[in-house]
Formats: structure tokens, C-alpha cells, sequence
């Protein structure tokens, strides 16, 4: 508020009011009342208040580009005035010889937290999050509202800009935002994203790429899970082009035959046997060689084809089932990770069902992976169905991602589930690390007093596989015991894996004298 004799005038129109530069326009404003009446008073008046307002101080427009940012405007996103903010940053830093950087904030999974929500609700985790954010600022930094659930942050230009203090300001800000929120009597626990882009890294020099560049990093943040922090860089702008090229082709690359299935081999623990196989889609890209899942799945959900591509990995593991079948190769289950688009397929049980028929298999030789994505959403009726039929045809249901996300009792329950997988970030130096090794004791207790079985995902070393033995986990995959293979490399590779096995010395047990 600002006061003028007795009166209060507030915001901007108090700053336009009260500038010194509207005192040279009042004698000129007077003789115009004087000498040609009361219209012309008003028009040299309204000529000063207009030039007034075009030349307003740039903070002061920031605060209303702001403040009209925080509204909703029919739901549509006021984008152009945040890059216009950024744009008054950008040229502020250039003209005082400093730098400027923007960070784009997301909460992580916010279509599961809408679906849990109100909108009430879920309204005031933004708003709260937003505070937080304020808080953990300078206070001529600024906080923009985004689309969805995102946010802009502006820092003010600085001398001391660099990328180690910015992921230290990133690493604060999740900090801030991640505490527990209490919303209608009830504990909400929200992750966060972040992206962020010095100006001396943005393609261009405004505000419009600025946010952009620093959007593309939040989005690369949010593809690597919950929590990641990630920064533009022109790496980062290459692999995003790749992406894009990538989508382009993935549906003739789907169709074509260029996606296949790899099979990783998994171990008992108890035998060294083969317990089963994981299939993995592998793209034989005719340019850039073999694609993983890290550039396959982008490019298919930019085009929206999870569920053709789950269609495409199941036919190739029944394949692959009666061709190992036909060799006289017993490999045991395929497990096959399963999305919530193929879940929610009302047919699927029945799809499943005609496939065996086909195949001539039993159904207990495909277990269907629940990532985490399917396991947050069980109490979808559509879900709950697909896998009370799956379960009840025979098929096996297995949970991934074990410990790395939330995963009740009640939704073990749920799921029908026999067998938990154990995440890899739990698996990395399980050898080594005693806290690492308590963490993944529990787990395997945890699974054993459910009547579940385990398998560690990610094993890389002989010494992790050896520990994960000796702590009760019951199977293991990973690059220390093969990597993903084609089809027509399978049985060789057992029958290599088999030898080995015949060669090992074997403890003789005697009894009696």
C-alpha cells in the first residue's frame, strides 16, 4: 500500500500515480484546464497516465505479468506471460553484465494424484507447494504457475550463476517440496522434477527458449523417475531431437518387424538352473543400431502404441515358448512386463486364453510383470478383473519394483501376486554395503511371511549374485549372469551355462564313520 495526504493507493496504480516523471506533465495539465476547459485537462491527463503506464517500472509489470499468471483463466495456461518475465530477466542480466537461470518444477505422477483427489484437494497441494517454493527463494526471485502441475522459477540475475550452485538450489527446492503435506486430515507425500537452464547454455537469448530449454530438461528428469534432477545442455538437445526422429518411425519399425523380443535368462539361486527368461523389446534400428527400452518406450509413447507393442512382445514370447519347446528346451516362465494400457483392456484374459489355445501351452508359462504404473491404479475395476482372470487362467502375476515404490500388503493382495521383484537401485553393492544388505534382508522376509517368492533385478557382479544367495532371494537376472539375447542365441547360450554347471566340484556329504 501506498498513502497520498490521507488516502491509500494500492499496487501498480499507486507506483504510476506517484512517479516523479508525472510532474513535469501538471503544469501542462493545468493550463490546458485554464485555457481551453475541462475536455482538454482530461485529454493531456489521460495522455500522461498513458505514457505513465507504458514506461512503468519493470518490476512492477513482472508483479501484475505474475499475478495474472497465478489465475485461472478458463483452464488455459497463460504461458505467454512467463516467457514474457523471463524475457525482462534475460535483458536485466545482459544490461548489468550478470546471469540468469530458469527452473521448471513438476510433481511427479500427477495423473495418479488427481485420480486420488479432489480437485479441491489437489489444488491445495499446489498451492502449498508454491509457498513452499517462495519460501526457499530470495525474495526478488520469482514463482510462475505453469500448466498441470508445474512451475516456472526465475532467479534474479547474479554474478555467481554456475552448475554447481544451481543443482545445490535444485537439490533445496526438492527438499522443501517432498516434506509431507497434511490434506483433509490425511499425509501426502508428493515427489518432484526439476529441469533447469543457464542463460549462457539456452539456444537463444530470450525468454521463450530460455523456459523452453528448461522444460525439455524437466521432461528428461521425469523420464528418469521420481526425484532426478537433470540440466540443458546440447547433449541433452540432441538426444531430445533423436526422440523426436525416433517417434516418427516407431510405428513402421512396429509393424516392419524391426522390434523384436530379447530374452534374459534367469537363475535359481538354490540350483544355478534356469529358472525362466524376462523378454525386452530390442529396436534393430537400420541406422543407429540396437535401440534399448531407454529409446524404445519414449518414441512409442509419444505415438501412443504401448499397447500394440505389448500385443507384439507377447506374440514373440509364445513364439519363442514353442520354439525352446520344440528344441526340447524347458527354460520355465517368460516374464513379460505388462502396462496400464494392456491392462485395462477389457479382453485381455480372453486374448490370453486364445494365444495358449493356439500355442498349445499352459498358462503358468507367462507371468505378467505389474509395473508401477498398473500397481497405483488396482482399485480400477477394469484392473482388479484383468487380473482375478489372469490369475484364475493360470497365468502368474509378479510386482516390480519392489521397495523403490508404494507398494501395500493390501495391494500384494490385490494383485494375486507370487513373486516380488527386488528393484536394482537395492541390488547395486549388496556385496558391499551392510545397509544395502539389511534393507534387502527385509524385503525378502517381508516376501517370505506373504508366502512370495523373490527375484533381485540388475544383478552386475558375481559378488552381488553370491550375497542375494546367501540372503534368501530366490532367483536373480542381470548382466553378471547374461545380457538380453535374440531368440536363436537362447539355446546355445544354456547349453554353455549348463556346462559350466556340470563342471563345478560338488560337496560330496558322507555319513557314518
Amino acid at each position: 500500500m501506498v498513502r497520498f495526504g490521507g488516502a491509500r493507493i494500492s499496487g501498480t496504480v499507486g507506483e504510476i500515480l506517484l512517479r516523479r516523471e508525472l510532474a513535469v506533465f501538471v503544469p501542462a495539465i493545468v493550463l490546458a484546464g485554464y485555457w481551453f476547459g475541462l475536455e482538454a485537462l482530461i485529454l493531456v491527463a489521460g495522455t500522461a497516465l498513458a505514457v505513465a503506464w507504458a514506461t512503468r517500472p519493470m518490476h512492477a509489470r513482472t508483479a501484475e505479468a505474475e499475478a495474472a499468471l497465478s489465475r485461472e483463466d478458463g483452464g488455459r495456461p497463460l504461458r505467454e506471460e512467463a516467457a514474457e518475465i523471463l524475457g525482462w530477466y534475460v535483458e536485466r542480466a545482459h544490461t548489468a553484465g550478470r546471469s540468469t537461470t530458469c527452473l521448471v518444477i513438476g510433481i511427479d505422477e500427477e495423473e495418479v494424484m488427481i485420480r486420488h483427489m479432489t480437485r479441491q484437494e489437489f489444488d491445495e497441494v499446489i498451492r502449498r507447494t508454491s509457498e513452499r517454493l517462495r519460501g526457499a527463494l530470495r525474495e526478488n526471485d520469482r514463482v510462475l504457475r505453469l500448466e498441470g502441475a508445474r512451475f516456472a522459477i526465475v532467479l534474479c540475475p547474479t554474478a555467481h550463476a554456475d552448475l554447481e550452485s544451481m543443482i545445490q538450489l535444485a537439490a533445496r527446492l526438492q527438499v522443501a517440496c517432498e516434506a509431507p503435506l497434511s490434506i483433509s486430515a490425511r499425509t501426502v507425500a508428493a515427489t518432484v522434477h526439476i529441469g533447469f537452464c543457464l542463460l549462457n547454455r539456452s539456444p537463444d537469448q530470450t525468454g521463450t527458449a530460455l523456459l523452453e530449454a528448461a522444460e525439455t530438461a524437466a521432461d528428461e528428469a521425469r523420464r528418469n523417475g521420481p526425484s532426478a534432477i537433470r540440466a540443458y545442455s546440447t547433449e541433452l538437445h540432441n538426444s531430445v531431437k533423436i526422440r523426436s526422429a525416433l517417434a516418427s518411425e516407431v510405428a513402421e519399425a512396429l509393424e516392419g518387424g524391426q522390434i523384436i523380443a530379447f530374452f534374459q535368462p534367469q537363475l535359481s539361486t538354490d540350483t544355478g538352473q534356469i529358472s525362466g527368461m524376462q523378454a525386452v523389446p530390442r529396436w534393430m534400428h537400420r541406422d543407429r543400431g540396437v535401440l534399448t527400452e531407454a529409446h524404445i518406450l519414449p518414441a512409442i509413447d509419444a505415438v501412443g502404441l504401448r499397447q500394440r507393442l505389448a500385443e507384439v512382445m507377447l506374440f514373440q514370447s509364445f513364439n519363442a515358448l514353442r520354439e525352446w519347446a520344440r528344441q526340447g528346451q524347458n527354460f520355465g516362465a517368460i516374464s513379460l512386463p505388462v502396462s496400464p494400457e494392456l491392462m485395462a483392456n477389457p479382453k485381455l484374459a480372453e486374448r490370453l486364453k486364445w494365444e495358449f489355445d493356439r500355442f498349445e501351452l499352459p498358462p503358468n508359462m507367462i507371468r505378467l510383470v505389474l509395473q508401477q504404473g498398473v500397481v497405483a491404479n488396482l482399485n480400477e475395476d477394469v484392473i482388479t478383473h484383468n487380473l482375478a482372470a489372469c490369475a484364475k487362467l493360470g497365468c502368474e502375476i509378479e510386482l516390480a519394483g519392489f521397495g523403490a515404490g508404494p507398494i501395500s500388503v493390501g495391494a500384494i493382495r490385490r494383485s494375486s501376486a507370487k513373486r516380488l521383484r527386488i528393484h536394482r537401485s537395492f541390488v547395486k553393492k549388496v556385496d558391499r554395503d551392510p545397509e544395502q544388505q539389511q534393507l534387502v534382508a527385509a524385503m525378502i522376509s517381508m516376501a517370505e511371511g506373504l508366502g512370495l517368492s523373490t527375484i533381485a533385478e540388475g544383478v552386475g557382479s558375481l559378488g552381488e549374485h553370491a550375497m542375494l544367495s546367501q540372503l534368501g532371494c530366490n532367483h536373480v537376472q542381470g548382466r553378471a549372469i547374461a545380457a538380453p539375447m535374440p531368440l536363436d542365441e537362447t539355446q546355445q547360450w544354456a547349453e554353455h551355462h549348463r556346462s559350466k554347471l556340470d563342471a563345478t566340484p560338488q560337496i560330496v556329504r558322507r555319513r557314518g564313520p
